[in-house]
């Protein structure tokens, strides 16, 4: 089974450099392998013998650059190479490594980049703690400018690799070669569609060095999750695959219910029922065959409903209302200890009111899944979770003070865990924005949980199959196909 792919921070790379050079292979060795994959990507952008213009920083991403500059020329391509700088201010590996270049040394603000076929932005790889400014800042615009591809070096200049912001502006690369694993900025947005295609160059610091970190972030894909999906044997049966409940709102919004309950039975919950309440249950009578239909009058029809241990994962909050009788519903959700699924409503219905959910989901399988708008109305008046830059520790915090699965929704989804685990989500697109989709994600997440999976795994599962679902479909996806294009995802996955 191929392992899950690793994000590594700035520091963690940091670290991991540190210790694979006190491992015994010289910083200048990593640094030389580090060219080498920076030329060889140049020269798939180049044309034979074409001019390249390479933009080198200060630091160990200029370094890069100099041996990269070096070894093109010596494969027969014309090379012009600026410093931001002089080269006197060079220390250590990039120091060493500027020795073995032949040619001029400009100025990188004076370099001509729309003559070259391809430019390489070494100019600032992961550690970049400021805003671009002076030349480094003309350089970034001026190559922006020039209409030519980049190549950026690790990640593009003025990308913040730990939160994939923009340090002013930022290199906007048709390709971007990084080290030993990806970055957070080369999946968080805007950081992702600065990047490019992204290949991750081996120059000798093994997985084993990065595991050795405690890294806890991860790329969202089915090497993360895929191991614990539901494979149902010859002699399974449906009371075995768990049964999802799913709580509608009044007559005039009932189909959010629908939606989540229809998703939850095509990612296999067993039994999929909609508690309704009374004034609407002509109308969901009226739509629903497989899934079965309960009355459910509030707070008090709820808990009468879960004294059946049967129904063992519930969704809430879609188009349920924001009200205190929500509220009361999450309250008794939460002491039934069933797995439950928190969405829209129910999230909406305590804003300003988070302190009410800490630590409330410690004692079951919980997942939360806000856009940012609901996560900023749910934690207001709580700082110390809205203010970092980085969306991955927003959300790991929420996280940890709720005790749930976080799942704060975006082009750039992210999953978080209370023990710290993170994943970031990159196969989304732009057709799931549609009404009714967030419900849909809802139901997946709460089918699978019906079925076994761990929170954290079902709700990593649930975003990337509906992201994919939603890619197979394209132009005019609307909620309603999102279910009937599960099936031949998890086909695929389960092949």
């Amino acid at each position: 089974m191929t392992a899950p792919e690793l994000v590594l921070t700035s520091s963690e790379m940091r670290q991991a450099d540190r210790e694979t050079i006190e491992s015994g292979i010289p910083g200048i060795e990593l640094m030389r392998r580090a060219g080498r994959a920076v030329a060889d990507g140049a020269e798939k952008l180049a044309s034979p013998g074409g001019r390249i213009v390479v933009a080198a920083g200060p630091g160990q991403n200029g370094g890069d650059g100099f041996i990269a500059a070096t070894l093109l020329a010596e494969r027969g391509y014309r090379v012009s190479l600026g410093l931001l700088g002089t080269p006197d201010r060079l220390t250590g590996d990039a120091a060493e490594a500027a020795k073995d270049w032949r040619g001029e040394v400009g100025r990188v603000e004076d370099l001509s980049f729309k003559e070259a076929d391809v430019i390489v932005d070494a100019l600032f790889g992961t550690g970049l703690a400021r805003d671009l400014e002076g030349a480094a800042r003309l350089a970034v615009e001026h190559m922006n400018a020039s209409g030519r591809p980049i190549l950026a070096v690790d990640l593009p200049s003025g990308i913040d690799g730990d939160t994939g912001q923009l340090r002013g502006l930022a290199v906007k690369a048709a390709r971007t070669v990084t080290f030993a694993a990806r970055k957070p900025g080369h999946l968080l947005m805007p950081g992702r569609a600065y990047s490019g295609p992204v290949e991750v160059a081996d120059i000798g610091i093994g997985r084993r060095t990065l595991e050795a970190k405690g890294v806890t972030l991860f790329a969202n894909d089915p090497a993360l999750w895929s191991h614990t999906l539901p494979r149902p044997g010859l002699s399974s049966h449906k009371y075995e695959r768990g049964h999802t409940l799913v709580a509608s709102g009044g007559a005039t919004r009932t189909g959010a219910a629908r939606l989540a309950a229809r998703a939850a039975l095509r990612i296999g919950s067993g039994l999929v029922t909609v508690a309704s309440p009374p004034e609407a249950l002509g109308v969901n009578a009226a739509h629903l065959t497989a899934i079965m239909l309960r009355g459910c009058d509030g707070p008090e029809g709820l808990n009468t409903i879960l004294q059946d241990p049967r129904f063992n994962a519930l969704v809430l909050g879609p188009a349920l209302g924001i009200h205190a009788g929500t509220r009361a519903m999450v309250a008794v959700a939460v002491h039934a200890r069933r797995s439950l699924v928190l969405d829209a409503d129910a999230l909406t219905s305590f804003e300003g009111l988070a302190s009410e959910l800490h630590g409330a989901f410690r004692y079951a399988p919980t997942v939360l899944t806000p856009h940012d708008g609901e996560f900023t109305r749910l934690f207001k008046g709580h700082q110390d979770l809205l203010d970092p830059a980085s969306k991955i520790e927003r959300t790991r915090r929420a996280a940890a003070y709720t005790g749930a699965v976080v799942l704060l929704k975006g082009p750039d989804t992210v999953i978080a865990a209370p023990d710290g685990r993170a994943a970031i989500n990159e196969n989304g697109t732009p057709y799931l924005a549609t009404a009714g989709s967030g419900d849909t994600l809802c139901g997946l997440i709460a089918g699978l949980m019906a079925q076994g999976v761990p929170a954290f795994e079902a709700a990593c599962a649930g975003v990337w199959i509906h992201a994919e679902a939603g890619a197979s479909f394209g132009p005019g996806l609307i909620a309603e196909d999102l279910a009937e294009l599960v099936p031949g995802v998890l086909r695929d996955l389960l092949r």
